[in-house]
């Protein structure tokens, strides 16, 4: 066959590749896990599949309507702190939420002494006071004050872990309230009080107290108003003035002064510690009810502090080596049976009941009130026995009728309890005598006119025959005045009632100021009647001021605060004249025989002369020693409060002993002042001129037939 036309074919394959270029190898991968697949392969078990499906469905259900239930929730909370926003009124409506206004009262040299009602000392801010009482109320009661709007998530399970922990239930105990929650608490979430709706102020505060959940949700809202509507500084500063810090305080500024005698802004870490801890129970923490506990719980906030880095270490020691102490006047312990007896004897508008701050000032002397309590605990722990219920009371005034100490009982240190002074009504005894003598002296009797001391009986209608008897039950003749008032007789006594007419006796005293009702019948000369120490001693003060009447009083000028001009004026002071200044002088002169040379030798005073009177009742049921000195008047009571008899005790024994330890003390650096008594100079001993042929002598009696026959029937001279 031929091939012509046709290329031959080639022996060998051709290439597959190209010559000239060489392949390059291509990159290493990383090795990678195979993707798992997302699609789980089913459980083959019914029973798992079966439970996860109603998990499922559970979980779907909850979530559905857990978001919407909170979305509900959220938008109700959202309105009602929206609504309540709009009730709150501006900061400065907030500071002073008292119901009713304090009662400030200064002592005779204008010192502050005591306080009652509801004492605000005025309005602080958070930047005003001073800044470790600021430090010290956050520390102690919300140390995330400042992080949180309102209420505190933390704070709400911390309390409920320790009330847990503690055997409580979870909302019993510690609530976990914040600053700004106590603060609504304060506010009662913005109900004020009202007399109308309210049984009391306590009912309203308790109701404002409550703790229900219902109560803690609506808390919980008006915390979050207050936080949109205020300042962080300003809640602080709403806390601050209205919080209460015992001992009638309300407010940082009231308490400081009242504590401390010092501004708020002026506190030491060891005082603001003081007022900080009292916060969770003001009235048993109050420094003025247990300074020791108060200063206990005071460490435990300093150490807060430190802890909070609100003090160093070396300020922290400091303070708790030097706890705070109390001021003098706070020292006072409120001002006692004198405050109250203020209180009581002030209008009841402007004293008790007042809505207004005021400031009384009165006649207390403090150094007198302290040297008649330590006179009295002197007695009581040195010369009665221990155990003994015996009580006493104690009066110090001047002539014109100014308290100047007054002592109720043998607690001292009390507010509102009953007050022997002014309240216990008892029978005087001799100690009323001095007001028969008086009558006969102003009738023109003398200090040396005679009476015969005799067995002697009257006979009382409807009552039977009735005859006194002396002390010592002896009779001792024809006596002076001056002697049977000196040795306290008793028949003498009823005999000069009987002369010059029980009547003027009754009108005497009761112009002397003893207001009780006095006796009718002829014990009357024996204090037969019953008086309170007060008129008692108010009585003798007249005798000292020379015979005229005296109101004790211890109010001497009443102003509201910040006002300058006085509402009112003292209420008390010298009123008529009751008998002559000469008679008062020869009064006087018999009764500083009592006490030099008679029944009150106990009261006599080492460098002054002092005149009085001593009395004990039927039974001894009361002791009395009453007199005065040139400068002050003071009385003093002894008993038992339900009448149970003293035992061997009289009034010159130890109400006498009680009188001079007063009187020492209350004169100590007074120069010492004669008494506004006669001198009589010494008589021959002759044989005395009755009295009647004096009294014909010199016109006494103005000639009246029937007294003159009267008294020589009785005996008298």
């Amino acid at each position: 066959m031929s091939n012509s036309g046709r290329k031959t074919p080639r022996l060998v394959a051709d290439k597959r590749t190209p010559k000239s270029k060489k392949k390059k190898p291509a990159p290493k991968r990383r090795k990678t896990p195979a993707r798992r697949s997302r699609k789980r392969t089913p459980s083959r078990n019914p029973i798992v599949r079966l439970f996860r499906g109603l998990f499922g469905w559970i979980f779907r259900i909850i979530w559905g309507i857990g978001w919407r239930v909170t979305a509900v929730v959220a938008l109700i909370v959202g309105v009602a702190v929206a609504y309540t926003y709009t009730t709150l009124p501006p900061v400065n409506e907030l500071l002073d939420g008292r119901a009713r206004g304090s009662v400030t009262l200064l002592d005779r040299e204008g010192e502050v002494f005591a306080w009652r009602g509801d004492t605000f000392g005025g309005v602080v801010t958070s930047d005003t006071v001073s800044e470790h009482l600021k430090n010290a109320v956050i520390a102690t009661e919300d140390k995330r004050f400042y992080m949180h709007p309102g209420v505190d998530p933390i704070g709400i399970a911390s309390a409920i872990r320790i009330n847990l922990s503690e055997g409580r239930g979870p909302l019993s105990g510690h609530g976990g309230s914040t600053l700004t929650q106590q603060t609504a608490k304060l506010l009662c979430l913005g109900v004020e009080y009202d007399k109308s709706e309210w049984e009391s102020e306590a009912d309203y505060v308790a109701d404002c107290r409550r703790g229900s959940l219902a109560r803690k949700a609506k808390e919980a809202v008006f915390a979050m108003a207050m936080e949109a509507k205020y300042t962080k500084d300003q809640i602080l500063s709403i806390y601050l003035n209205r919080a209460y810090m015992g001992g009638g305080a309300y407010g940082a500024e009231a308490a400081a002064q009242r504590y401390f005698g010092k501004s708020a802004g002026q506190l030491e870490p060891q005082e603001a510690a003081i007022l900080a801890g009292l916060l969770t129970a003001p009235t048993r923490l109050a420094p003025t009810s247990n300074l020791k506990r108060s200063q206990d719980r005071a460490a435990t906030v300093l150490r807060l502090m430190n802890e909070q880095g609100f003090l160093s270490d070396t300020q922290t020691a400091a303070a708790q080596a030097s706890p705070a102490t109390l001021s003098e006047a706070a020292q006072a312990q409120t001002g006692g049976y004198f405050a109250d007896w203020v209180m009581d004897a002030g209008p009841e508008f402007f004293t008790r009941d007042t809505t207004e701050d005021v400031i009384i000032k009165t006649t207390l002397d403090q150094r007198m009130q302290a040297a008649a309590e330590d006179a009295l605990k002197y007695i009581f722990e040195e010369k009665v026995r221990e155990g003994s219920k015996a009580q006493a009371a104690i009066v110090v005034m001047s002539a014109d009728g100014a308290v100047r100490a007054m002592v109720g009982g043998r607690k001292s240190k009390v507010t509102g309890a009953f007050n022997r002074a002014t309240m216990a009504r008892r029978q005087t005894g001799s100690a009323f005598k001095p007001f028969v003598y008086a009558t006969a002296l102003e009738l023109g009797y003398t200090y040396d006119s005679t009476v015969v001391d005799e067995p002697y009986c009257l006979d009382i209608p409807g009552s039977g025959r009735w005859c006194p008897e002396n002390y010592t039950r002896k009779h001792y003749g024809r006596v002076t005045l001056e002697r049977a008032l000196r040795d306290s007789l008793n028949v003498p006594a009823v005999k000069v009632s009987e002369s010059v007419g029980r009547d003027l006796v009754r009108k005497v005293a009761s112009d002397f100021g003893i207001e009780s009702d006095l006796a009718d019948g002829p014990a009357l000369a024996l204090g037969a009647s019953e008086s309170t120490l007060l008129e008692m001693t108010g009585a003798y003060a007249g005798i000292l001021n020379g015979g005229s009447s005296v109101t004790p009083y211890g109010l001497v000028e009443l102003k509201l605060l910040g006002d300058d001009a006085p509402l009112m004026g003292a209420g008390g002071g010298i009123g008529e004249r009751v008998i002559r200044e000469e008679a008062a002088r020869e009064l006087i002169y018999m009764m500083h025989k009592v006490v030099h040379g008679g029944t009150g030798g106990r009261a006599q005073l080492p460098d002054r002369e002092a005149a009085g009177k001593t009395g004990t009742t039927q039974a001894a049921r009361d002791a009395w020693f009453l007199g005065f000195t040139a400068d002050y008047v003071a009385g003093v009571w002894m008993g038992y409060d339900d009448n149970t008899p003293l035992t061997g005790v009289t009034g010159g024994g130890l109400p006498a002993e009680i009188w001079h330890e007063t009187m020492v003390r209350v004169h100590e650096g007074i120069p010492p002042k004669p008494l506004p008594m006669i001198h009589p100079k010494p008589k021959p001993q002759v044989q005395q001129e009755p009295l009647r042929r004096q009294q014909r002598r010199n016109g006494g009696n103005r000639g009246n037939p029937i007294e003159n026959i009267l008294r020589g029937i009785l005996g008298m001279d």
